[in-house]
């Protein structure tokens, strides 16, 4: 299904009839990654509701590079266009930097959240990173000369720089996008919110490590932490029997 937002044609998908929760999912990802906990709730009776953030899945790249505030103002839109407002949410990792701008912004917006291994923390920055940093700069600026790239081979050492997730991005506007979107830090945020909260970590987490879990439950003031061993990033998927059983407890 598609509807159009200031210009953007979203896709999305709803399964299940009953109240509905709307299901956000991480970066690099769309809703298929979603689709067990989609799947989940449909089964608890749940009408589950989620969508391809522009730049993922079957919705195209925003017109221009975009930040967490963009992306949380065409979530919001798209909940007032299909009635949502109200309704509980469930997000993973690059959806938690949304949720956290939208409910520290408006508690009302929502009733009931669950973050799952959910980004929104900065990691400190360490002296390699800010070396790691400034070098990859200084490198592409050098490599703007023809005779310093054939070289050193700055240009060939630039495709391997960055994170996996960056290397995976295609056009300048997502990867300028990602960049907008990691050095958010919104930790600062996190006592603003007011709803009920339920934290889903695995504990084997790398990418949002389970100390990312345990500040979030000191930050937020009605929030608890249900942590799934062994798990990775992906949680819900690794351990789909917990995490199902563990949202029919808190949904009940």
């Amino acid at each position: 299904m598609y509807c159009e937002i200031d210009g953007i044609k979203l896709h999305y998908d709803r399964i299940g009839e009953g109240e509905p929760v709307l299901i956000l999912h991480g970066w690099g990802a769309d809703i298929e990654a979603v689709r067990p906990i989609m799947n989940c709730m449909a089964g608890l009776g749940r009408a589950a509701i989620a969508l391809d953030f522009p730049g993922f899945g079957e919705t195209p790249e925003p017109p221009e590079p975009w930040g967490v505030p963009e992306y949380a103002a065409l979530t919001r839109k798209f909940m007032e266009a299909q009635g949502l407002r109200g309704c509980d949410l469930i997000c993973h990792s690059f959806g938690g930097r949304v949720t956290i701008l939208l409910a520290s912004e408006d508690p009302k917006l929502f009733r009931r959240l669950v973050l799952v291994d959910a980004a929104g923390i900065r990691p400190k920055r360490t002296v390699g990173y800010y070396l790691r940093t400034y070098s990859y700069k200084l490198a592409k600026r050098l490599a703007r000369f023809a005779w310093i790239d054939r070289l050193l081979h700055f240009s060939e050492k630039q495709k391997k720089a960055g994170s996996a997730d960056y290397r995976a991005l295609r056009s300048d506007v997502m990867r300028a996008t990602f960049s907008r979107v990691v050095n958010l830090d919104l930790t600062g945020r996190l006592g603003r919110i007011e709803n009920e909260t339920l934290l889903v970590w695995g504990d084997r987490d790398t990418a949002t490590p389970l100390s990312d879990a345990k500040l979030m439950e000191r930050r937020i003031k009605r929030a608890g932490l249900a942590v799934l061993e062994g798990a990775g990033h992906f949680s819900y998927a690794e351990k789909y029997a917990q995490f199902c059983a563990v949202m029919k407890a808190f949904f009940a």
